[in-house]
């Protein structure tokens, strides 16, 4: 995950948020050398670009070394396109280098 823009912190607003010790503490974890308000930050403009339709994939197809053929139980966006895989529609669920699963759908990987 990126941030948008690389902004100065002295632009941005202060906002508090309460988290749990262990949230924080895997936080911590998972950022490693980013610091954990940077990877907030990277989640946070990542869940608004998917919501507001400002989606930008921040997967290539190389990315993904295989897919399982699978079924939306809810409404998923491909990783690759951005295209939205509604509802029962057939999709492929696609493992990552780093052994996530990724929503694709189902022309996704021949449109590249």
């Amino acid at each position: 995950m990126h941030t948008l823009s690389k902004t100065s912190t002295t632009e941005m607003d202060v906002t508090s948020i309460r988290l749990e010790r262990d949230l924080k503490e895997k936080l911590k974890t998972l950022a490693g050398n980013q610091g954990y308000q940077a990877l907030i930050r990277d989640i946070l403009w990542s869940y608004v670009q998917q919501k507001s339709g400002d989606y930008r994939p921040q997967f290539s197809r190389a990315d993904i070394r295989a897919s399982i053929c699978a079924t939306a139980e809810q409404e998923q966006r491909c990783v690759l396109t951005g295209k939205f895989i509604r509802p029962t529609e057939q999709m492929l669920l696609g493992v990552t280098a780093y052994g996530d699963m990724v929503p694709l759908s189902m022309d996704s990987l021949s449109e590249q």
